[in-house]
């Protein structure tokens, strides 16, 4: 598997509470709009807790990772639809 792009610029809707809901990214200079969010889970490695998203575009299946102590997003995989 590829390294996870890291860096990624991701829209965000913060609320209620401590949800947090991704509606676009950008990527290759491209903006991708989220028509799904298919799952989300927790993960934590070693002190540090991540949020997984699995959310769809128009075309493709993508994971995108939050990082809850840096407040980074990170790109883990693709696969097409």
């Amino acid at each position: 598997m590829p390294e996870p792009l890291q860096g990624l610029r991701v829209g965000v809707i913060h609320g209620p509470g401590n949800a947090i809901k991704p509606v676009w990214f950008d990527l290759n200079r491209r903006k991708h709009n989220i028509r799904e969010i298919t799952n989300c889970w927790r993960e934590r490695r070693g002190e540090v807790n991540f949020l997984h998203f699995h959310v769809v575009d128009e075309g493709a299946l993508y994971e995108l990772v939050y990082n809850l102590a840096s407040g980074c997003w990170l790109l883990e995989q693709i696969e097409s639809l």
